[in-house]
């Protein structure tokens, strides 16, 4: 087992990551909780043990339910059991969950106790990581949320072996990510480690910048387009599938913009292929679509604000011309 320590001032937690570590649940919950709602999903199929009082609470599928019904529902249930402010939510499941169950937490009391179990690679090394929490609207994903920090999460990395092959696959874009924000060669480590890896990057950059205020909107790097694609939401793309697609396109534009060389673009070709990712826009795509959608991206602040890979690494750039943005498009297109 590894353990990473997300050290915020005064406040502390711990993520766990390792095989079995979701057997540590009852240790890692907050000495005063007395009851625990446990958040997941029928299909996770995971089962812990809280050492508590407990009840499940079942969310939808689909990423329909990542929405502000199902935070009401959640809250109403809580309510109708009794949950107070002496208890907590523990979010069993993947990025859904835990960033569902984490806002239904952030706002229920005006906040309880949350611990995330992370049962997919994706959630592992990114969505469970750093508070931030949140829900989807119509127009955009992700638009309505809190920051709330676990009290702590668990990565699993024995119930990795248990994923459909596509969902694992989806982890390994952000995984991917990972690589161009100080990782370097993760594909050469064993599991754990590469967890553990991506899960100290964030911390570290969680660490400086909670609120996201400047630093840490760079762990949305390649997620301008991969939201764009998934809103528009005719694809058939899962989320890591679309941050693949984003990266390759992110790193076009850095070119295109003097920012990288071919090598490193050809680097980011590289990384994205070898996990099995997609590189190029699927078939159908309407880029004046895609561009209205940048707007409306929540890192927005200036036009269309892109995270890109130059001379410093990977910073936040604004201002970007429209005729670059369709140059890079083109560098993409199957």
């Amino acid at each position: 087992m590894i353990t990473v320590p997300i050290e915020l001032g005064d406040r502390r937690y711990d993520v766990l990551v390792g095989d079995r570590v979701r057997h540590r649940l009852a240790e890692v919950l907050p000495a005063s909780v007395r009851r625990v709602a446990i958040v997941t999903q029928e299909a996770v199929g995971v089962e812990v043990d809280p050492g508590r009082e407990h009840r499940i609470f079942l969310i939808g599928e689909s990423e329909e339910a990542k929405s502000m019904a199902t935070v009401e529902g959640l809250c109403r249930d809580f309510a109708r059991w009794g949950l107070t402010r002496a208890d907590a939510v523990v979010a069993v499941g993947g990025g859904l969950v835990t960033d569902t169950a984490g806002f239904a937490a952030a706002v229920y009391h005006r906040g309880v106790p949350v611990v995330h179990v992370a049962t997919t690679l994706l959630a592992q090394i990114d969505a469970a990581i750093g508070g931030k929490t949140g829900v989807n609207l119509p127009e955009g994903k992700n638009l309505v949320g809190a920051f709330w920090q676990p009290s702590a999460v668990l990565c699993d990395t024995e119930v990795l072996a248990t994923l459909p092959p596509r969902e694992l696959r989806s982890g390994l874009g952000e995984l991917a990510k990972y690589h161009f924000l100080g990782g370097g060669q993760l594909d050469g480590l064993p599991m754990e480690e590469r967890v553990a890896a991506c899960v100290r990057i964030k911390a570290s950059i969680v660490c400086a910048d909670e609120r996201e205020s400047g630093r840490r909107a760079t762990l949305n790097y390649g997620h301008t387009l991969a939201h764009a694609l998934e809103i528009a939401g005719r694809f058939d793309l899962r989320h890591g599938e679309a941050v693949a697609i984003g990266l390759v396109y992110a790193a076009e534009l850095a070119a295109l913009l003097g920012r990288i060389d071919q090598a490193r673009v050809d680097e980011h070709r590289r990384v994205v292929q070898a996990y099995g990712l997609p590189s190029s826009l699927p078939p159908g795509v309407d880029i004046d679509e895609l561009v209205e959608l940048f707007g409306r991206d929540k890192k927005a602040l200036d036009g269309i604000t892109f995270v890109l890979d130059g001379p410093r690494g990977v910073e936040i750039v604004t201002g970007v011309k429209r005729e670059v943005i369709d140059a890079a498009f083109e560098r993409i297109m199957q």
